[in-house]
């Protein structure tokens, strides 16, 4: 059981430390990716995302609930994907709460009543943590001389 919770706390936080995502949604037939700035709420077992109520997304939530939430860290060679439900809110205590500076360059207060809260409930995810790019490049070269596979760091799939 601890390896699960291990596991579990290794999503939470490098989805805390990389901080950006791309949210995919679908838009019919056809999938949408966008970059957001997540708010990890992990003893809710939730992310949090400001978002406008005029953007296509939540057209495409409330359609679609089903969202993927893809961290990437390409410097240091750490990645998390998390799937999980969408719902769109309009709690104006939180939109207080997780208004910040970088959502200045879209509202100029949180008082703006076209704010609306994007929740992200996780179901499932998967991470990848590598020792870093200059060590990964080494592991695959020798791997490749001794004709083994390389240990390029853990890689888990969660239940969430």
């Amino acid at each position: 059981m601890a390896h699960i919770e291990d596991d579990t706390t290794k999503v939470w936080d490098l989805a805390e430390k990389i901080g950006f995502c791309m949210l995919t949604t679908q838009t019919g037939s056809d999938l949408r990716a966008r970059p957001m700035a997540a708010q990890v709420e992990r003893l809710e077992n939730a992310f949090y995302f400001l978002t406008d109520v005029a953007s296509h997304k939540d057209d495409e939530i409330a359609r679609y609930p089903n969202v993927c939430l893809a961290f990437a860290d390409s410097k240091g060679q750490k990645y998390v994907s998390v799937s999980g439900t969408a719902e769109v809110q309009n709690d104006r205590e939180r939109i207080r709460d997780l208004f910040s500076t970088p959502a200045k360059a879209w509202w100029d207060s949180a008082e703006d009543p076209s704010i609306r809260i994007l929740k992200v409930s996780p179901s499932a995810a998967e991470y990848w943590d590598s020792p870093g790019t200059v060590i990964s490049y080494i592991k695959m070269a020798a791997a490749a001389v001794s004709n083994t596979r390389p240990d390029m760091g853990e890689n888990a799939k969660v239940k969430m």
